[in-house]
């Protein structure tokens, strides 16, 4: 019978096996800082390969990257009441600079200090955005703005959860600006599929792609879009968003440009982002009751050789065996990129070293003995794959000649297989075909742990009869995720106020 690496099961615990993943694989511990976050290198490795690759795709759309300052004019937020609205509550503003001693002798804020006027520090950016696209565009020439910053923000959350709700936490933001509003809205859904392919194929974390509906848009926004992913325990986690601005925005920025027959027009504008919390998505999606199982595209170590050391004379020899195999796996490529090896020479024990590297997560892992060199073998171990049927770890010996060729192949289908285990796991716990309330609590009630989300038709409500609506839902603790782009059309009534529906809408419990 096998004997995981934690201490703390999905089943047992989820929340409490989430945090124990990422302290157990190195991946982050707390700072000092209410909220925030120390990433260690494994865990930074991962949104390094995450940004790589989505910046490539960013800039392959035709994005160019800048960077905007981190702290933020007050007055500019004020200039769009339901954008300041929205963020009020999680800013963190700036109103002096300078310490001084106290009387006690250490660090106090200098009074005489006070800044003429507070600076936000940047809990989102299309107010500074906004301003400099105001002075950018002048002409239809100018149009369209296609930008993009990697930065970091800040927002005041009451409750906080590493990778996915802190502090301060790593993000890209992508804002345009566009001479009409249908190019405008075609933006906005190209970044919306972006972010889903991203997911599925990058990050093997299958999602549902849809718009929000009008209490869970972006504050200011005229349409929001989000990509819903399922974790292991039936909740959702929004991955990544993206906004149609409409001119809300450019109105309170006076963003306008002359078009070609001289008039003046307002701007249409879109904001979309991905942060860190997709690495809190992968955590949940693909990990393990031994740790975590990192997708091969976002492993900054794709291959992982443990010398077997004993401190006995052939070490040397294994540890050169060792030296020229990493050597020859780095000259392979898997996906258009040189495979990722690492060789861990560090002085821990062996045991204790392929257990680190399978609650890290390491796609493939390698252990190299005095016999495996003189069999001219290697020990491995998939990660995706760890045990055999009987409980036993599933190591398997295989000739280095015939192995080495065949990793590329092996790293494409763990990443295939992550996928399709996380896919058939999102699509069996959407149910559909509820079709009264009474149906929505019965099913919450009777699937209290881990129930998934329900598929339900609605009549799109608006004002107070969505309030009330959401107030019902969070009775239960449910929100709406979203309405998603390939749902069927709806066909019958709306489960909330018995209207004729007009589309279908996913609800669930969600992060």
């Amino acid at each position: 019978m096998k004997k995981n690496a934690l201490s703390i099961t999905r089943e047992k615990d989820f929340a409490g096996w989430y945090q124990q993943v990422i302290t157990e694989a190195d991946m982050a511990e707390e700072s000092g800082v209410r909220g925030s976050m120390i990433m260690r290198p494994w865990g930074y490795g991962i949104w390094e390969r995450v940004q790589y690759l989505m910046d490539q795709r960013i800039k392959a759309s035709g994005h160019e990257n800048c960077y905007f300052p981190l702290f933020i004019p007050l007055s500019y937020f004020s200039k769009e009441a339901e954008h300041v609205d929205g963020f009020a509550k999680e800013m963190a503003v700036v109103t002096h600079h300078r310490l001084i001693k106290g009387e006690d002798g250490g660090l106090v804020v200098d009074p005489e200090a006070r800044l003429e006027e507070p600076l936000v520090v940047r809990p989102t950016s299309e107010t500074v955005i906004g301003t400099a696209f105001a002075r950018w565009v002048q002409s239809w020439r100018d149009l369209p703005v296609m930008i993009n910053q990697w930065a970091n923000v800040v927002r005041w959350e009451m409750r906080t959860r590493m990778f996915l709700r802190t502090t301060e936490f790593l993000w890209q933001e992508g804002h345009t600006a566009h001479a009409t509003k249908a190019e405008a809205m075609e933006e906005t859904l190209n970044a919306l599929e972006m972010y889903r392919d991203f997911s599925e194929s990058v990050l093997a974390m299958p999602v549902v792609a849809g718009e929000k509906p009008e209490n869970e848009r972006f504050p200011g926004a005229d349409a929001t879009y989000s990509i819903e992913a399922m974790m292991q325990d039936g909740k959702a986690l929004q991955a990544g968003t993206s906004h149609f601005l409409g001119q809300t925005f450019s109105k309170a920025q006076n963003i306008r440009y002359q078009d070609k027959e001289g008039e003046f027009q307002f701007a249409y504008t879109t904001s979309w982002g991905t942060s860190t919390r997709m690495i809190g998505g992968v955590i949940m999606t693909h990990g393990d009751d031994d740790g975590m199982r990192v997708p091969p595209l976002i492993a900054p170590y794709q291959v992982v050789i443990v010398p077997m050391l004993r401190d006995k004379p052939e070490d040397e020899e294994v540890l050169d065996y060792c030296k020229a195999l990493a050597k020859d796996i780095g000259k392979l490529r898997a996906f258009d990129e040189p495979v990722r090896v690492k060789l861990d020479i560090t002085g821990a024990k062996t045991q204790t070293k392929r257990w680190s590297w399978i609650k890290k997560g390491a796609p493939v892992i390698l252990e190299i003995g005095p016999r495996d060199m003189a069999d001219d073998k290697v020990a491995m171990i998939r990660r995706d794959a760890l045990y055999q049927d009987s409980g036993k770890l599933d190591t398997k010996f295989l000739a280095k000649a015939e192995f080495i060729p065949e990793i590329p192949a092996l790293l494409s289908e763990i990443q295939s297989a992550l996928h399709a285990e996380a896919r058939q796991r999102l699509e069996g716990n959407i149910t559909r075909g509820v079709e009264h309330w009474s149906d929505v609590e019965r099913f919450y009630k009777e699937n209290k742990k881990y129930p998934g989300w329900l598929e339900v038709q609605w009549s799109k409500a608006t004002g107070d009869e969505l309030d009330a609506i959401e107030e019902r839902l969070k009775k239960l603790k449910l929100t709406f995720r979203n309405v998603p782009v390939d749902a069927a059309p709806a066909d019958g009534v709306c489960i909330f106020t018995g209207k004729p529906a007009v589309e279908r809408i996913i609800i669930g419990k969600a992060y």
